[in-house]
């Protein structure tokens, strides 16, 4: 779990939430509790003390070079531990962000400075359940969602806090 001043770069899929759902329907303990839908940019970015108006004005700014993008859902990954929902049509996105600040592993570096662009579904669990999950997944496939901004988050004592909306400029 991370610790409070943790911070992500996201980017909302509100048309995932059924996903998010369906999930909570087979086990409520594999679902990230208050996160929406999303794609994770880069995680963690830099800590809440550090998010200066410069920093800001990187995120805005790096966001505004990039056109709205039209996501669609359509490919279920499910490896032990996880289930997902692959996202291509994001990782330009997330490239852009984990290359303007190359510093900050994604993840920690658990997976590679590259990690492949997706939105969790499920983490956790027996493998019986994941497969649950995907069970009931399946059906609400494929989706449409139009990304519209990167949001930066910070984990508080009270949860997960909007800290910027960086619209896509295109």
């Amino acid at each position: 779990m991370p610790a409070p001043g943790t911070t992500a770069l996201l980017i909302l899929l509100p048309a995932a939430e059924p996903v998010l759902t369906a999930a909570r329907r087979v086990d409520p303990a594999l679902v990230r509790p208050g996160l929406p839908a999303h794609v994770t940019a880069l995680y963690p970015f830099l800590p809440d003390s550090s998010l200066t108006e410069e920093v800001l004005a990187e995120v805005r700014s790096l966001a505004a070079g990039f056109s709205a993008p039209e996501v669609r859902l359509t490919e279920l990954l499910v490896t032990p531990g996880f289930v997902a929902l692959a996202t291509p049509g994001l990782q330009a996105v997330a490239d852009a962000v984990c290359a303007r600040w190359p510093e900050v592993l994604p993840y920690g570096g658990r997976f590679g400075p590259r990690p492949v662009a997706h939105l969790t579904v499920a983490m956790g669990g027996a493998e019986e359940t994941l497969q649950r999950v995907a069970q009931e997944v399946r059906p609400l496939l494929p989706l449409t969602d139009r990304a519209t901004a990167l949001q930066l988050v910070a984990l508080t004592d009270r949860g997960w806090e909007r800290r910027l909306e960086a619209p896509f400029g295109g």
